[in-house]
């Protein structure tokens, strides 16, 4: 059977993966916080009928070799952590970070994960949380008496109260940074997981450790550029078309091959 078959098969389900990653991207184009994927393509294993280098004939060495290969795949799908556009909201518990870093917050079974989705709400007890109910680690709770909150660009959370002249702190919003951001576990719902390949987390106050500092009244928008992604949607399209013509192609040499045989 033509090799060609296996090699374009290998092409038509690498493009429908780098469409899935696309679709995902754009479908986030409006997600607060989120960053954008790309697929990372690897050649598979070389089928090597004379290897580079080889003798030919008695010091005779092969200048080149004969390799054919078998496909390719996806070998990874990788996280784009740079920053999206910071929007103005003027909404005081909207936070961004701008730089390096993630917010903290405990998922239902107790475990820490990271976001950088910063619009946040209080749940019925004053509890800083997530738009899902996710606790803001360390806890922060505003009383009911506080007419305003301000959060500054170090972490430092203060309350004004009713009827008092001076702001109140209330805690501070510290931030955790990776070294290897991209080996983060997406889990959805705008939160990653720490994993081996991201290493723990660096924690700290924002500002220190190159962390970014913290934004009040702002908000950071997907990184997602649409006009790329769409450019990406078109040239993953023909790459699909191509493989399908490679396909025809073959198949059309082995009918005209048995045919005259």
């Amino acid at each position: 059977m033509n090799s060609a078959l296996w090699v374009s098969k290998t092409g038509l389900s690498a493009m429908d993966k780098q469409l899935n990653v696309v679709a995902n991207n754009l479908a986030n184009v409006s997600t607060n916080g989120f960053k954008k994927d790309r697929a990372v393509f690897e050649d598979l294993m070389y089928k090597t009928v004379r290897a580079p280098g080889g003798l030919s004939a008695q010091n005779a060495e092969l200048p080149s070799g004969l390799q054919l290969g078998t496909g390719v795949r996806v070998g990874a799908t990788q996280k784009d952590f740079s920053e999206g556009d910071y929007n103005v909201t003027d909404r005081q518990l909207d936070i961004s970070i701008q730089g390096k870093g993630f917010f903290q917050v405990v998922q239902a079974d107790g475990s820490m994960a990271y976001t950088r989705d910063g619009s946040f709400q209080l749940n019925s007890q004053g509890q800083l949380v997530t738009a899902n109910g996710l606790l803001v680690q360390p806890g922060i709770t505003i009383d009911n008496d506080s007419v305003e909150i301000f959060v500054s660009e170090d972490g430092v959370v203060s309350v004004a109260k009713s009827g008092q002249a001076e702001q109140q702190e209330v805690g501070v919003i510290n931030i955790a940074g990776f070294i290897n951001p991209t080996g983060l576990d997406s889990l959805g719902q705008n939160v990653f997981a720490e994993t081996n390949a991201s290493g723990p987390p660096i924690v700290g106050a924002p500002g220190t450790d190159s962390l970014g500092t913290l934004g009040q009244g702002m908000l950071e928008a997907s990184n997602v550029n649409s006009i790329e992604e769409l450019v990406n949607m078109i040239t993953t399209q023909r790459a699909y078309e191509m493989n399908s013509k490679v396909i025809a192609s073959a198949d059309g040499m082995m009918s005209f091959a048995i045919q005259q045989l």
